[in-house]
C-alpha cells in the first residue's frame, strides 16, 4: 500500500493539482506538512503553473491534524515535535502565494484541513462536506489561524458557536454562511475548482485573503459584547477547561491587534494548552476508546463475528424497556417478554415513548421512529425464542428468578444463541450454576438509561467462549455503544470501582461535614451531580440493595450507614416521591432540604463515629481526596486482579459509566496525575483514624513505594502478581 504523500499534477490549463493522500481520513501527519511545503514551493516556482488547487484523495478532503503527534508531545514533553504550520504553511505559503489557490473540498474537511482551506483564496465544496474545528475536544485550540480566519468568514457569533461547541456545519450551511464560495457536485468539483482559480489569477474573480477581512466582525464595541456572552457561557458550562477562554482570549487578540498578531497569538496559546493536563487527560480518553476493542484471545484469534439479527429481551421495566430501544433503533429485532399483559403494555408503551423522545429531539427521523416501532414484538412465553440470536434478561436482582430463568433458555433456545444478564452486581457463576451451557453466558451490563448512557460492559467468566465475548462486542457497537470487557466479581469494574464513592461520602456525613458541601464539592471536580443527589436520583431501595451485596462481598471495607433507612421511615425516596436530601418539585431544579438535617443529626448521634464527638474540620480539597481517594483505591484492587484487560479500559468504563469527567482522563489516569505516593499517605493517616476503610491496597502501597504510576501494565513490577484475566 502507498505510503502517506502529497501528489502534484500541472495540467495544459496551467493549474497545479496538489493532492493529499493518507487514508482513511487523510489525516495531516508530519510527512504530509513537508510534502505540502514542498509541492507549494515547487509550484510558486514553475512558469508553467498560473494557479493551484488544493484537495484530497478518495473523496475526502482532509479530517485534520494526525493526534498521534499529541501523544508523542505528551509522553516527551516537547512542543517542538509539532511542525510550525500556522505561520510558515498556512500564512507564508499558502495565503501569501503570488498564485491563487483554491481549495476543493469533499467528504470531510476538520481542524487543520479546514484550516487548510481557510487559508487558500476561495472554497469549493461538494453536497453535504463536513466542516468544522473541533480541536477543544482533543484541549487545546485550533492552532493554524482557524481562530482568525473563521469569524473573519462566518461572523463572530457562528465562529465561536463552530469552535467551542466544537460543532461542524455541513457545506450548504457553510455557502449561506460565506464561509463557502461555491457548491458543486462531486464529478464537476476539480473542473470548477480549477476554473475558479484561473478566474482569480485572471482578475475575473476576487483574490480574497480571509486573515484581512473586517467586514464581518463588526465593531469593536459589538465583538466585546459577543466575546464577553461567550465567555459567561464558557465558565458556566466549561468551568475546569482551560481553552474555551484561551480561544477567546485569541479571537480577541485578534479583532483588537489585527489577524497576524493573533496568528502568532494563537500558536503561543496552543503550544501552552498542548501541554496543560486537560489535553493529556482528554487525548488519554480519546486513544483509550479505541484501545477497549482490542481484546487479547478475542478479537486477535481469527474468529469472525456472528450476524445477530434478532434478540429476545426478558423484562420490560426501566433496564429492559432501554435495552429494547437501543436494539430496535439499530436495526435489530426484539421480541420483548414480560409475566403478563398488563407488565407487556407497560413495557411496550415506555419504548414507544422512549422513540418518540428520541424522534422530539432529532435524534431519530419520523420514517425510521416507525420502522423502530415495526422491529418490537411482545411474548407472555417462550414460543418465539426458537428463532433468536441472543437473549438479554433484565429481570430484578433476585438469584433463585435468574437462576430458573437461565434453565429455562437452555431448554428454548437455539444451541447458538448468546445467553446475557443484564445483572449489575450478581456473580454470573451463579446464575449460570445450574446450567450446561456456561459457555454461552455472558454479562451484557448496560447502565442506566440503557438506550442513552453509551458504555456497555461485556462480563466474562472465566467459561464464556471467545466467540460470545466477539459477537456481544460486535452488538455493542451496532448500538452505538461502547464496548469494555471485564471480569467476574461483585460489582464487575464501574459498579466495583466505585461502590467506596458514596461510602466515603457517609463517612464524611457521619464525621459531621455537611451533605450539601460535599455533593457541591463533587460538582465542581467536574461528575455532574454529587453522591447524595446520586442517591436521590437512583432512590433508596437501589442504595440498601447494592450496600447489602457489597457488604457480603467486602464485609472488611464496607461502612453501614444507618441514613437511608431513617431517610425511607421518614417517608422519603429521593427523587421517585420528591423528597430525599433535596425537594424536587417540577419545572425547577433540586434544591437542598433543610428538613433533612436533624435526620442526618440523628444518624450522627446512632453512628457514633466523630472523634471525642467533635466535628472534623476539613478544607474541600479534603473532601474531594476522602471521597476520591477511596475510589482510586478499588481500582488499584480491580487492576490487581485482573478484571480489565488494561488501565485505560478502566479510564474509559469511569468516563462514560460514572460520568467522570473525561478531560481529567478517568480514574486511574487522574490518579497518576495526582502521583500515587500522595494518595497512599493520605490513605494511611484516615485509615488510622477511621478504620478499615481507608486501607491502602497491596497495590497502591507497592507502586508508591517503587515510583511506577498506577495505570503501568503487571510487567513493570518484577515481583507483581500475574493478570488472572
Amino acid at each position: 500500500m502507498a505510503k502517506p504523500h502529497v501528489s502534484m499534477e500541472v495540467g495544459s490549463d496551467g493549474v497545479a493539482v496538489i493532492a493529499i493522500f493518507n487514508p482513511p481520513v487523510n489525516a495531516l501527519a508530519i510527512p504530509i506538512f513537508t510534502g505540502l511545503k514542498e509541492k507549494f514551493d515547487e509550484a510558486t516556482r514553475r512558469n508553467d503553473v498560473k494557479a493551484i488547487v488544493l484537495t484530497g484523495k478518495g473523496g475526502r478532503f482532509s479530517g485534520g491534524f494526525d493526534i498521534n503527534v499529541f501523544q508523542k508531545v505528551h509522553v516527551t514533553g516537547d512542543v517542538s515535535v509539532m511542525p510550525d504550520v500556522s505561520v510558515d504553511l498556512v500564512v507564508n505559503t499558502i495565503e501569501d502565494c503570488n498564485k491563487p489557490v483554491v481549495a476543493a473540498m469533499e467528504g470531510l474537511a476538520l481542524g487543520g484541513g479546514l484550516e487548510l482551506a481557510l487559508g487558500s483564496h476561495a472554497r469549493i465544496a461538494a453536497p453535504r462536506t463536513q466542516l468544522g474545528l473541533p480541536e477543544l475536544t482533543l484541549g487545546v485550540i485550533p492552532g493554524s489561524g482557524g481562530t482568525q480566519r473563521l469569524p473573519r468568514l462566518v461572523g463572530l457569533p457562528k465562529a465561536i458557536e463552530m469552535m467551542l461547541l466544537s460543532k461542524p456545519i455541513l457545506s450548504e450551511e457553510g455557502k449561506k454562511l460565506g464561509l463557502i464560495d461555491a457548491l458543486v457536485s462531486s464529478q464537476d468539483l476539480l473542473k470548477v475548482s480549477r476554473e475558479w482559480a484561473l478566474d482569480i489569477a485572471d482578475r475575473r474573480k476576487p483574490w480574497v485573503r480571509s486573515l484581512h477581512k473586517t467586514d464581518k466582525i463588526g465593531s469593536l464595541n459589538e465583538a466585546r459584547e459577543v466575546l464577553k456572552a461567550a465567555r459567561l457561557q464558557a465558565k458556566k458550562t466549561a468551568p475546569n477547561m482551560p481553552q474555551h477562554l484561551g480561544c477567546l482570549d485569541v479571537i480577541e487578540n485578534g479583532i483588537i491587534h489585527g489577524g497576524y498578531s493573533g496568528v502568532l497569538t494563537e500558536a503561543k496559546v496552543f503550544n501552552e494548552l498542548v501541554l496543560s493536563e486537560t489535553s493529556k487527560g482528554l487525548v488519554h480518553v480519546f486513544f483509550g476508546q479505541r484501545a477497549t476493542s482490542k481484546v487479547p484471545g478475542v478479537t486477535d484469534v481469527g474468529l469472525k463475528p456472528r450476524q445477530i439479527k434478532k434478540v429476545a429481551v426478558i423484562g420490560g421495566g426501566l433496564m429492559g424497556s432501554g435495552i429494547a430501544t437501543a436494539l430496535i433503533t439499530s436495526n435489530i429485532y426484539v421480541v420483548l417478554k414480560e409475566v403478563n399483559s398488563e407488565y407487556l403494555l407497560k413495557g411496550i408503551k415506555t419504548i414507544e415513548g422512549n422513540i418518540r423522545n428520541l424522534e422530539t429531539r432529532g435524534k431519530l427521523t419520523n420514517d425510521k421512529a416507525k420502522k423502530a416501532i415495526s422491529m418490537l414484538e411482545g411474548a407472555l412465553d417462550y414460543s418465539d425464542f426458537n428463532s433468536v440470536d441472543m437473549v438479554i434478561e433484565a429481570v430484578i436482582e433476585n438469584i433463585p428468578l435468574k437462576q430458573k430463568i437461565f434453565g429455562e433458555l437452555e431448554k428454548v433456545c437455539p444451541g447458538h444463541c448468546i445467553l446475557a444478564t443484564n445483572t449489575s452486581t450478581i456473580d454470573l457463576s451463579v446464575i449460570g450454576e445450574k446450567t450446561n451451557s456456561q459457555d454461552r453466558i455472558i454479562g451484557a451490563h448496560f447502565f442506566s438509561p440503557a438506550h442513552i448512557m453509551p458504555l456497555l460492559e461485556i462480563v466474562r467468566t472465566n467459561k464464556t467462549s471467545a466467540q460470545e465475548i466477539l459477537d456481544l462486542m460486535i452488538v455493542g457497537k451496532a448500538i452505538k455503544k461502547v464496548p469494555v470487557v471485564v471480569g467476574n466479581c461483585t460489582g464487575f469494574a464501574v459498579n466495583r470501582t466505585f461502590f467506596p464513592y458514596s461510602q466515603s461520602a457517609h463517612i464524611l456525613a457521619h464525621v459531621g461535614v455537611d451533605v450539601f458541601r460535599i455533593d457541591r464539592v463533587i460538582s465542581s471536580f467536574g461528575l455532574p451531580i454529587g453522591p447524595f443527589q446520586l442517591q436521590d436520583l437512583a432512590g433508596y431501595g437501589v442504595a440498601l440493595a447494592v450496600s447489602k451485596e457489597f457488604r457480603g462481598a467486602f464485609p472488611d471495607r464496607t461502612f453501614k450507614s444507618p441514613l437511608v433507612d431513617l431517610l425511607i421511615k421518614n417517608g422519603r425516596n429521593g427523587k421517585n416521591n420528591g423528597r430525599g436530601y433535596y425537594i424536587y418539585e417540577k419545572g425547577s431544579k433540586p434544591k437542598p432540604d433543610p428538613s433533612v438535617l436533624p435526620i442526618i443529626e440523628e444518624s450522627r448521634r446512632i453512628a457514633n463515629m466523630m472523634p471525642n464527638g467533635k466535628i472534623i474540620n476539613v478544607t474541600d480539597q479534603d473532601i474531594l481526596e476522602m471521597i476520591m481517594f477511596p475510589v482510586v483505591n478499588e481500582a488499584c484492587r480491580v487492576l490487581d486482579e485482573g478484571m480489565v484487560v488494561r488501565a485505560s479500559d478502566l479510564d474509559i468504563a469511569s468516563v462514560l459509566g460514572m460520568s467522570f469527567p473525561s478531560y481529567r482522563g478517568g480514574i486511574v489516569f487522574w490518579a497518576d496525575l495526582v502521583g500515587a505516593k500522595h494518595i497512599y499517605e493520605r490513605l494511611t493517616r484516615w485509615s488510622e483514624l477511621y478504620g478499615g476503610f481507608f486501607k491502602p491496597s497491596s497495590y497502591l502501597e507497592v507502586r508508591a513505594a517503587r515510583g511506577v504510576p498506577l495505570s503501568a501494565p503487571a510487567s513493570s513490577l518484577s515481583s507483581s502478581s500475574r493478570s488472572r484475566l
